[in-house]
């Protein structure tokens, strides 16, 4: 009985751990969440691809493959909601996860990239 108790105990605490609400959606959801207004939208590409491909108006960028990243991403607000896209899913991915571990309160990942987004043909910018 105090086995059955105790891993009671423990996988409530386990379940109970993260508290992150994470979605991975599509680009005509994802523009919805824009469009609201709600939420901080986040560029996980290089300098490269934002001069070549373009950005997402309001995006704010943190180049996921520089060292600094995570540590970037970990200064965060955990209590925002976070819209994060990179060009095809990969390292958003990559980061949803580390943003679930860290626990953020919610995080929603465009699920095929920037490359998904501009086939669409949703607005992108350039920078100046």
């Amino acid at each position: 009985m105090k086995y059955v108790i105790t891993l009671l105990v423990f996988l409530t605490t386990i379940v109970g751990v993260s508290q992150t609400k994470m979605e991975h959606v599509d680009a005509t959801t994802f523009k919805k969440w824009i469009d609201g207004k709600k939420a901080c939208l986040i560029d996980l590409r290089t300098d490269d691809e934002l001069k070549n491909k373009g950005f997402i108006k309001g995006a704010i960028q943190i180049d996921y493959l520089k060292k600094d990243a995570e540590d970037k991403i970990a200064k965060l607000d955990k209590k925002k909601t976070y819209l994060i896209y990179c060009a095809g899913g990969g390292r958003s991915g990559e980061c949803a996860e580390l943003m679930e571990k860290l626990q953020f309160k919610h995080v929603i990942n465009l699920e095929k990239g920037f490359d998904d987004w501009k086939k669409k043909g949703f607005a992108i910018e350039f920078k100046k």
